[in-house]
């Protein structure tokens, strides 16, 4: 059967933020009132402009357009169907209320935010109840598809589907999201039909969440969603895209539907064999993400042609795109200038896996020897990675081996609290923040001078040591009981880590987006991994030797540094924990011989690398804890140990949470209204907990009232022996005097309390 109009080319999607991050900076300009509403949106025309006139000049022959966003897909999505909380209905400029959703007002809660499927990327979660009342403003997506079409760029619209929408959302009011179902497909309905008048041959229906576990009633609506939908008489050919996983037995669902494509992910689960076993694919666009899009190592081009030579024969037509959008990769290599050229060598960031996907089109549709030369580059770049002398460090792998079943030991938590609670003699319900303080632009210009070379390291270290000074004077003067030393130094929990250690580099331009305009340069984890030096025992001795309160040791978990780092492929993810854990652990017992009473050991990221399917999560939870307790298990029962988890749906991994072990486990919350105490609860929960209370992603100053009211609530779930009091998260995005205001607030709330 032949595929109408097939393209041959293409990529599931492409980050926003600008190669050099100029989205985020017109964002926050636009937010602190320094440009409006227009030239805002200018800096977001110029960006698009660029990016359709660059990915079609490289010959992709279909290009995905309305994956843009000033802030995030979810939102664009439910600002799209008329589903934004009632909340924000009042505010009559469109944009104001798009943002105040995103990031709240003085008198407007936000969205919640938790993570995209497993990635690090965080989306805002929309909240849709019986009274939701879904209404289609599709102006932004058929603006942005008018304007590809002006500049003369082969355009694909792309939207999220009704099933991942709806599953991903909220429900409020005594709602279940997807039983509005039935009220929201008209709209999708309705959509495609417009699009097929602006002239979209293709429509991309983003349904990530098909690679989930699905109930049968879940796949029975998949199948009536997508019968429904391809029965329109006008409409464009409809790609249904999935990723980051197999769609199982949703693949046959779809194939069967009338969708005339399918985009497949072949790095994370999908198999040539269950393309074969669905003969319906045989008539249908098969769009083979074969050129990973979540990391960095160039792709073996051999492997992959092989791949796309075997689904030759089982599809009617065949593309080769990424893996999943480009969102969550660097832009280009380009500014990478001071890489060494051999790891250079190994890399692909969005630009090189664009070059990538035609070189693999090009090979399959007019035969290898077009790109002769391409392969073999690529072919002597993957000898040099595995040949590298440097991926490999014996003795590290002589001290893993060594390490006997005590190495992740420690004593009964109730021994340890007895022994804690005479050492620390903290008050009820014990005040502390999570880590980080508000990077000042003193800390960023000094940051800039030390690497244009204009002042030395001894006084870039005396200016951190002064604003080191200053965070914990200001903690004094607060009254808080457990201090922090604020982490000027860092210039992001993972990232200052990884400079450390040995088995990392970092990049100059490697930025990604997080979260709206929060913006991270995941370093690059190419070998085994060892800690040369300590890396944090006298920014923290120092902020000690300044106060008799506890000052807690902050570290980054295994978990996390692999989370938020582009990780070698050339081994057990397993594996790479157990090292880093080790350097972990150095550092734990490096703190405690200085000193230092409590030590906190972050892993926000644990929730976030669980596998997507059922059958796999017994083994990372194991491994994950694992490598964690690890870290922690080589100081003594004195020495308190904390962790901070934050903006994930915790539920899953409520008894990992517990198998941590550690002392105080502080959580997000305030977003989630304390939730989450109830699902520690029904799972035995026993240890300290910081439920976060008031919310930190959003620039509103919480009042003593509101987190008087946390507390109480907090209360009804954790008896106040356990209970902390602390905020959701760090405090490194906030401004310094909306900080001081908060932290004001929440010690006199827990004063109120006590």
């Amino acid at each position: 059967m032949t595929v109408h109009n097939p393209f041959t080319a293409t990529v599931l999607g492409i980050p926003r933020i600008g190669p050099r991050r100029e989205l985020k900076r017109a964002t926050e300009s636009y937010w602190a009132g320094r440009i409006d509403a227009g030239e805002l949106q200018a800096v977001g025309r110029e960006l698009r402009t660029r990016q359709l006139t660059e990915l079609a000049a490289a010959g992709l022959d279909s290009v995905p357009v309305g994956t843009f966003s000033y802030y995030d897909q979810m939102l664009d999505t439910a600002v799209m169907f008329g589903a934004l909380p009632p909340r924000v209905a009042d505010i009559a400029d469109p944009l104001d209320r798009y943002f105040a959703a995103a990031r709240g007002t003085d008198t407007v809660e936000p969205l919640e935010m938790t993570k995209w499927f497993d990635t690090n990327y965080h989306y805002l979660v929309p909240e849709i109840g019986p009274g939701t009342a879904f209404a289609l403003h599709p102006d932004k997506l058929i603006a942005e598809l008018r304007e590809a079409r002006e500049l003369g760029v082969p355009a694909r619209p792309v939207v999220i589907g009704p099933l991942t929408f709806l599953k991903l959302a909220k429900g409020v009011d005594g709602g279940t999201p997807l039983d509005r179902l039935n009220d929201l497909l008209p709209h999708y309905r309705e959509l495609l039909q417009l699009l097929a008048a602006e002239g979209a041959q293709w429509v991309q229906i983003d349904e990530p969440v098909l690679v989930t576990d699905l109930t049968p009633t879940e796949l029975a609506l998949t199948r009536r969603v997508y019968a429904e939908l391809a029965g329109l008489p006008q409409r464009p050919a409809i790609l249904v895209a999935t990723y980051f996983g197999s769609p199982g037995p949703a693949l046959p669902a779809l194939a069967d539907m009338g969708v005339e494509g399918i985009a497949l992910d072949f790095g994370s689960g999908a198999t040539v064999d269950e393309v074969a076993a669905v003969p319906a694919l045989a008539g249908k666009l098969v769009v083979a993400g074969v050129v990973d899009g979540r990391n960095v190592w160039r792709t073996d081009l051999d492997k992959a042609l092989a791949t796309l030579g075997t689904l030759l024969g089982s599809t009617g037509a065949l593309a080769v795109s990424t893996s999943s959008s480009l969102l969550h990769v660097p832009y280009s290599l380009d500014g990478e200038t001071e890489l060494d050229p051999a790891l250079r060598s190994w890399l692909a960031f969005g630009a090189e896996k664009i070059r990538e996907v035609r070189l693999l089109a090009t090979a399959v549709h007019t035969g290898t020897e077009a790109v002769a030369d391409e392969l073999a580059t690529a072919r002597a770049a993957l000898a040099s990675r595995s040949t590298d002398a440097r991926l490999r460090d014996d003795a590290v792998r002589a001290r893993l081996a060594a390490l006997g079943p005590d190495a992740t030991h420690r004593s009964p938590a109730a021994e340890r609290l007895a022994l804690q609670r005479e050492r620390l003699r903290l008050p009820l319900l014990p005040t502390t923040t999570i880590g980080s303080y508000p990077q000042t632009s003193a800390i960023r210009q000094a940051r800039a001078a030390l690497r244009k070379g204009e002042i030395g390291t001894a006084q870039y270290e005396d200016r951190m040591r002064a604003e080191i000074a200053d965070v914990v004077a200001l903690q004094e003067k607060l009254g808080l009981d457990v201090l922090v030393h604020g982490e000027p130094e860092r210039n992001d929990m993972v990232q200052y880590f990884a400079e450390q250690l040995d088995g990392f580099f970092a990049t100059a331009n490697g930025w990604v987006q997080s979260y709206g305009t929060r913006c991270v340069r995941p370093p690059i984890l190419y070998g085994d991994v060892s800690r040369p030096e300590p890396m944090t025992v006298r920014w923290i001795e120092y902020a000690q030797s300044l106060t008799d309160k506890p000052v807690k040791g902050m570290l980054t978990g295994p978990v996390t540094i692999l989370a938020w780092s582009f990780v070698r492929d050339d081994q057990p993810l397993a594996d790479t924990a157990r090292q880093v854990a080790l350097a972990i652990r150095d550092e734990t017992v490096d703190l405690q011989s200085a000193g230092i009473r409590i030590i906190q050991v972050d892993e926000p990221a644990l929730r976030e690398l669980l596998p997507l399917r059922a059958a796999a999560k017994g083994a990372y939870l194991d491994w994950a804890v694992g490598a964690f307790r690890l870290a922690t298990g080589g100081v003594s029962d004195a020495t308190q140990i904390h962790t901070h988890l934050c903006y994930s749906e915790f539920g899953e991994i409520i008894g990992a949470i517990a198998d941590l072990d550690a002392d105080v486990t502080s959580i997000e919350a305030a977003r989630s209204r304390m939730e989450v105490l109830d699902d520690l609860n029904a799972a035995g929960f026993h240890l300290g907990v910081g439920p976060g209370v008031y919310d930190i992603h959003s620039p509103r100053v919480p009042s003593v009232e509101e987190i008087t009211s946390s507390l109480r609530a907090a209360l009804k779930a954790v008896p106040a022996e356990r209970l902390w009091v602390n905020p959701d998260c760090g405090l490194k995005t906030r401004g310094p005097a909306e900080v001081e205001a908060s932290l004001r607030n929440m010690v006199a709330a827990a004063q109120a309390v006590r």
